[in-house]
């Protein structure tokens, strides 16, 4: 037993499965005993989503700096140009087919939570990406790409369409610029720990974005990029070493497990969602991707192509509709986006329950490879 444990975990972690194992407690949870689990939500989602997910956040961010090193799949940036233009499409198609949907189940209010469908599982796609065509494949940067610019659109949607009541842009901004200038005068001192960047820097970006009206788990994203690391990229999702001397790499050997259990109790705190919340609203978010995400895909690649850019080796319309799928989970995401969007309610659990079925994209994804003879269903 002694040996098991260990195993069990960094099998888990390895896998990402800890965010699924709270996100399936939490639904059997919220409906054997709703008053006892609305308690336990009720007390940890402020600490959960507002403070916790900071973590997976930076580590997601941590990973898009180091692809922007040498030989990573971010270097140079204008290999980013052309999944950004088929992200753009793919969002756009998904979000109007979001509202189509909701308007034609008589469900128009839902159609509030239309960035919601922009949202793409970053982790949960890039394991679907790589079981089905493998580690070195070309479509894996891809995807990863396409998934990024995805998410950093519905971010911005949020941002610019949905802000809290409680806004104070300026004064926001102002203590942004001062978190901005103290990272920047801490690199520029070559400090090599990462606390300063997180305790100050971190600290200060917080109280901005929560100052501004714009949701506070996202206050590492402008800190990271200031810490130093490493030379060359290792490349996505590669663990750090433990000889790894560079601040960002200290950063993600420290808090790798403890972003993998916030994710868990994300899981915990969001999706438990009572079967009751099945209604026909819940079906416009997986309609609106599933169908959405996969022609959105073609149609920009389609656009970047006439536009003169050239799709990766190996990457054809076959490819593309896989691709499709894959992005097509929102699951954490998507929860977050909804929890960030509505506030507790009928709706929020309805579209909640959109994001959990939205894992229906996988094996649809797997149907399409081997249907289309794709990645490992292609001898």
């Amino acid at each position: 037993m002694r040996a098991a444990v260990p195993q069990l975990w960094h099998f888990a972690v390895e896998h990402l499965l800890l965010l699924p194992i709270g996100a399936a407690i939490a639904l059997v949870w919220v409906n054997v005993d709703p008053e006892g689990y609305y308690r336990m939500a009720y007390a940890l989602t402020f600490p959960v989503n507002n403070i916790g997910l900071a973590v997976f956040f930076a580590l997601m961010t941590k990973e898009v700096v180091e692809a922007t090193a040498p030989d990573g799949v971010l270097h140079p940036w204008r290999r980013a140009l052309l999944p950004a233009i088929v992200a753009v499409a793919a969002t756009a198609v998904s979000a109007l087919i979001f509202v189509g949907a909701v308007n034609a189940l008589d469900e128009p209010v839902l159609a509030i939570a239309w960035p919601v469908a922009f949202a793409t599982d970053l982790a949960v796609s890039y394991l679907v990406a790589r079981l089905i065509f493998g580690r070195q494949h070309p479509v894996i940067p891809f995807v990863l790409l396409l998934a990024i610019a995805s998410d950093a659109l519905g971010f911005l949607a949020i941002a610019l369409f949905h802000p809290t009541e409680e806004h104070h842009l300026m004064q926001g901004a102002a203590i942004m610029a001062a978190a901005i200038a103290i990272a920047l005068a801490l690199r520029r001192a070559r400090v090599k720990s990462y606390w300063p960047y997180v305790l100050v820097s971190g600290a200060l970006s917080w109280y901005a974005l929560w100052r501004s009206g714009l949701h506070p788990a996202l206050a590492l994203v402008p800190v990271m990029p200031f810490l130093p690391h490493a030379p060359r990229d290792p490349g996505f999702f590669v663990d750090a070493s433990p000889d790894a001397v560079d601040a960002l790499s200290r950063f993600e050997i420290s808090w790798r497990h403890p972003g993998q259990i916030a994710l868990f109790f994300f899981g915990l705190v969001n999706a438990g969602v009572p079967f009751r919340a099945l209604e026909a609203g819940t079906w416009g978010l997986p309609i609106g991707v599933l169908v959405g995400r996969p022609l959105g895909v073609l149609v920009g690649s389609s656009l970047a192509v006439a536009a003169g850019l050239h799709l990766p080796h190996r990457l054809g319309w076959r490819e593309l509709v896989v691709v499709g799928f894959i992005v097509a989970i929102g699951f954490s995401i998507a929860l977050f986006f909804s929890s960030a969007l509505l506030p507790p309610g009928q709706l929020r659990s309805e579209i909640h329950m959109g994001a959990l079925l939205t894992l229906a994209a996988a094996p649809l994804a797997f149907l399409s490879a081997r249907v289309l003879r794709c990645g490992r269903f292609s001898r």
